[in-house]
């Protein structure tokens, strides 16, 4: 069989997990040395030259912070829009909704305890939700949206229909703040809406990523996406996300509170 040109679905998850990796280390462990800042630095987002220039000589807390902001607000950005989108091809593809939506949900269990310790330092912290909680009611909300297009009533109906399981699956995004909250279902829904429309979806999924100024670059891997599910990595990939939290948790605490 001659190899298709392109990336696959297992190589776009390899990119995702690179990515957030990057991001939750610099989130997690070069926060701390952030924390203390005794040369009073302004930390902002702020890509000008001028900014980064007086960083990079502010002393080693600012080449620490030109470090932070290149990890989690440039690398780091890379890696939900293509979770997105990945979800979308996994609730096309997938044979059994039910345990794919039941393995979302037990993974969000799992990960919550070290999502609490990596972010905030405590378990049973209730100020944020894991991003498997975001992806489970995306999935939801999809599977809802798939129902209403099946019925046989008015074009109108089916909207109607749909629009209550977008409206449904942000207004309790935000209500439990799973990350990216509202704006994660927004994300899930233009690319599940667009899924027949390869060119139309990467275009609302950059729309949709605006707001993180180097997010709708992930979108450059996507369209080079064959189609194709790749090596079968499946559990890893599900397993990678509470045990690469728990174990930067751990560095963490080794490093800044031996």
């Amino acid at each position: 069989m001659q190899k298709m040109k392109g990336i696959s679905g297992s190589t776009l998850k390899m990119i995702a997990v690179l990515s957030m990796l990057i991001d939750h280390t610099a989130a997690v462990v070069l926060r701390q040395l952030l924390v203390d800042n005794p040369e009073g630095l302004d930390y902002r987002v702020d890509f000008s030259f001028t900014y980064i220039s007086q960083m990079l000589q502010s002393g080693f807390t600012g080449k620490v912070y030109v470090l932070y902001l290149l990890m989690r607000n440039v690398i780091g950005r890379l890696a939900f829009p293509i979770y997105c989108f990945l979800l979308v091809e996994g609730f096309e593809k997938t044979h059994n909704r039910i345990k794919y939506a039941g393995r979302l949900f037990l993974f969000a269990l799992i990960s919550e305890i070290p999502f609490d310790l990596a972010f905030y330092g405590k378990i049973g912290d209730y100020t944020g939700q894991n991003v498997f909680f975001t992806l489970f009611l995306g999935f939801l909300m999809m599977w809802g949206m798939k129902k209403m297009e099946e019925l046989p009533d008015s074009l109108w109906m089916k909207w109607v229909g749909m629009g209550a399981c977008f409206l449904a699956g942000a207004y309790v995004a935000e209500k439990i703040c799973c990350d990216y909250g509202a704006n994660g279902i927004v994300a899930i829904a233009l690319l599940f809406l667009l899924r027949r429309n390869k060119t139309g979806q990467i275009l609302a999924g950059c729309a949709a990523f605006l707001y993180e100024v180097t997010a709708p670059a992930a979108f450059i891997f996507v369209a080079l996406y064959n189609g194709q599910r790749g090596v079968k990595l499946k559990f890893i990939f599900y397993v990678f996300y509470p045990v690469h939290l728990m174990l930067l948790y751990i560095l963490m605490e080794m490093l800044f509170h031996p």
